[in-house]
């Protein structure tokens, strides 16, 4: 089963957010916690955000106007912008953790898939890489549960034709078997015509043809008995020797 490499999606205009992510994302055994893929992209470019492109976003939320004059408006305007951008990484439904700046909320809070983390001096990329990979692990395991039930439903309707085409097999012999000799009849008629015996002789072969696959199925059904039961004693000696 193929692994898909995980694909992480920074959104920052600030160059330095998105350093501290992928430096201090943590490192793990290949392939369930290999490095993701990361692509980083501004924040202002949310609202066109597709989530069948990335598996996990990482919003910087946290920018504060530092001109005192203008610090109230700077903070209305980046709590109506920081609302808008959780509103489009909610929309794609796929998870997302936005790391915002404000003290008065709490360290994190969870809406959804969105996870709201406060960003903490020193702390904050470890934490932030640290649950983007259990979100990530999860994800893949996930995805591979969703594989495994394909695979295994794809199995079981080959299994169903397979026990069909074995209930049937003596059913469809016996009219082989019919044909064959009807055909078989006609062949050695005297008197008919060339047309019509090159015609019964066609069916005869054809006839003999599907036989010799019916007789393949017989032959796989004995394999497979056989593999069945080498397999059936060779569980219960594992099991005698634990």
């Amino acid at each position: 089963m193929n692994i898909h490499r995980p694909t992480v999606l920074i959104l920052a205009s600030n160059p330095a957010f998105s350093r501290e992510i992928t430096a201090h994302w943590p490192q793990g055994p290949a392939p369930h916690s290999a490095v993701p893929e990361f692509i980083v992209l501004d924040e202002a470019f949310s609202h066109h955000l597709q989530g069948s492109h990335y598996d996990l976003a990482i919003a910087d939320a946290s920018a504060v106007e530092k001109d005192e004059d203008k610090k109230k408006t700077r903070r209305l305007l980046n709590k109506r912008l920081n609302k808008d951008l959780r509103w489009s990484l909610a929309a794609t439904g796929k998870p997302a953790i936005v790391i915002h700046s404000d003290p008065s909320r709490d360290f994190y809070n969870i809406h959804g898939a969105v996870i709201d983390l406060r960003r903490e001096p020193g702390l904050w990329p470890a934490i932030a890489g640290l649950i983007g990979r259990e979100i990530l692990q999860r994800y893949q395991a996930e995805s591979r549960a969703r594989e495994a039930e394909k695979i295994c439903a794809a199995a079981q309707t080959e299994a169903t034709l397979g026990r069909f085409m074995v209930e049937m097999r003596t059913n469809i012999n016996n009219a082989l078997t019919t044909v064959l000799g009807n055909a078989d009849l006609l062949v050695h008629e005297p008197g008919l015509p060339a047309t019509v015996q090159a015609q019964a002789d066609a069916i005869r072969n054809m006839a003999l043809r599907l036989h010799e696959v019916f007789q393949r199925f017989s032959s796989i059904e004995k394999e497979l008995s056989v593999a069945a039961r080498e397999s059936g004693k060779k569980a219960a000696h594992a099991t005698a020797g634990s």
